[in-house]
């Protein structure tokens, strides 16, 4: 079969696969509430712009057509997200046919995808993190087919593709670089030394420019991001710990991207595309070596099961029915039995059943509920972020109204963390609240200029936070406390401050002005 004909037919039959994952996806995605960074990364979308504290600008672009197009519900937010993780299947797919993979080698890349715990954790939520693998994908995607066919319009759309991905996710940067010195180190070094790819970076360059220059224009937060992330979560991880986790976090399915890693390092078949395996490696080190959360690496794996599968069609024959089904099955079915661990697609309750039981009887697993505290708890740390939001807002709504309509008018409503005022500012229309208040994450830079209202609702989580108020304000009253007891957000607390001293917004302003340099 012609080549465009051969890979047309296998681009019908991954649509099944396609399906498949978005099918999944529909049955969890609306299981629970919002997560806590769902809330951050939605309220992006009412404050446009090209940067942020935390991330660029990309995902805000997502959050405003969301709104505007789908609505505010939790099955609206994660439309986008479930698209992205469905064309993340769709292109493993292509690059499996690339690789010279048939029917086989696409089902079981896809399929061990699709059931892998770490995507199927990261293929829902709406976050920058399915979209920045989707990015990675989509690079390794391009370069493959211009190393097929030698057609630059390929190279061009690389340069729009990683511009898009740097204004996702800043990994991106990492990952092109890991890429491009890959290929350096390959046979397949001359795929670099032309005009095109220098136009092609020019592209990026300028995709990327406009959040460059936000960047130093607002004193280059992205450097302060990571030492704070550094300092408050990145000290807690340790080598070992990531190398464990890479070992874990895809499953059985370990066995077929490993075996691809493998055929891409040292197969006669596949030694053109050497080059993937050697980014693999370049981006593994860097990330080892800066203390990475686990999934940083995620978006590269799915060229990985793309070679697994290929590798597993010449390891068997295609007269070998019986062993390709017990192929198929051995690396799907388990991950597919531990599903409700990452996906929700069971109610709370029975979820909660479920860890419980896999706790006790594959303890191996356990790093999956150990938070970032590093401790063990009842939920991962993903599901506990989604309990409790709409209680806190209910609750801070409770405390609002329950001023004379005189005293709303001189009330403030603020927030300790990002995660209290996503939730606030989302369901504001909800309850009737006035716009939140925060100085946490990427709130600052739109916070109210003064913290000088004669009554302000405030929301905290500190157990300290009555003796570090006390002296600040006349008088203060706990109106209520989130009791989900496994929320994430649980005993957090909503207070109606009444009278606070000039050295209140004196310390507030000061800490604004402060955030607002770094």
């Amino acid at each position: 079969m012609p080549y465009k004909n051969r890979r047309s037919s296998y681009a019908t039959f991954i649509l099944i696969f396609v399906a498949l994952k978005i099918l999944l996806n529909l049955f969890a995605i609306s299981h629970f509430g919002f997560h806590r960074d769902e809330l951050l990364h939605l309220v992006l979308g009412d404050h446009l712009d090209w940067g942020y504290k935390e991330v660029p600008p990309f995902i805000a672009l997502l959050a405003k057509i969301t709104l505007d197009v789908f609505g505010d519900s939790v099955f609206a937010a994660r439309i986008f997200s479930t698209m992205a993780g469905a064309l993340i299947i769709w292109l493993t797919g292509l690059i499996t046919a690339e690789l010279g993979g048939r029917r086989f080698a696409i089902t079981l890349a896809c399929l061990s995808l699709i059931f892998s715990p770490a995507f199927a954790a990261s293929g829902y939520l709406f976050q920058p993190v399915v979209f920045d693998q989707l990015w990675w994908v989509v690079t390794v995607w391009l370069f493959v087919k211009y190393l097929n066919t030698a057609n630059v319009n390929y190279v061009y759309w690389l340069g729009v593709a990683v511009g898009l991905g740097m204004l996702t996710k800043y990994t991106m940067a990492f990952f092109t670089a890991s890429l491009i010195v890959g290929i350096l180190i390959s046979r397949e070094r001359k795929l670099l030394f032309n005009k095109h790819v220098l136009y092609s970076a020019l592209i990026a360059v300028l995709i990327f420019l406009p959040n460059i220059i936000w960047q130093f224009t607002h004193h280059l937060p992205v450097i302060h991001h990571m030492q704070e992330l550094r300092e408050t979560q990145l000290e807690y991880l340790h080598p070992l710990d990531f190398i464990e986790q890479q070992v874990l976090v895809n499953g059985v399915a370990l066995f077929v991207w490993f075996t691809g890693f493998c055929f891409l390092l040292f197969s006669f078949k596949l030694r053109r595309f050497r080059y993937l395996s050697i980014a693999y490696i370049l981006i593994f080190l860097f990330l080892l070596e800066m203390n990475g959360k686990n999934y940083y690496l995620f978006g590269a794996y799915p060229m990985l099961f793309a070679a697994g599968g290929f590798a597993f069609e010449r390891l068997l024959n295609r007269n070998y029915y019986i062993l390709r089904t017990a192929a198929i099955l051995l690396f799907v079915i388990p991950n597919l039995l531990l599903l409700p661990l990452v996906l929700p697609v069971l109610p709370l309750n029975r979820t909660v059943a479920f860890i419980k039981n896999t706790q006790r009887r594959l303890p191996f697993l356990n790093f999956l509920t150990k938070w970032e505290d590093q401790k063990q708890h009842p939920l991962t740390q993903d599901y506990a972020d989604m309990l409790g939001w709409d209680e806190m807002a209910q609750k801070a709504g409770e405390a609002y109204h329950s001023l004379t309509p005189e005293q709303q008018k001189h009330a403030q409503l603020y927030a300790d963390n990002y995660g209290q005022a996503g939730a606030l500012h989302h369901y504001r229309h909800k309850y009737n609240l006035p716009e939140v208040t925060s100085l946490n994450s990427s709130f600052q830079l739109w916070a109210a200029d003064s913290l000088s209202a004669k009554y302000i609702i405030y929301v905290d989580d500190d157990d300290n936070v009555e003796r570090r108020l006390a002296p600040l304000i006349e008088s203060y009253r706990e109106t209520g406390h989130i009791t989900n007891p496994l929320a994430r957000e649980r005993n957090s607390r909503i207070y109606i401050l009444t009278n606070p001293s000039p050295k209140l917004n004196e310390v507030y302003k000061a800490e604004l002005a402060k955030k607002r340099l770094q």
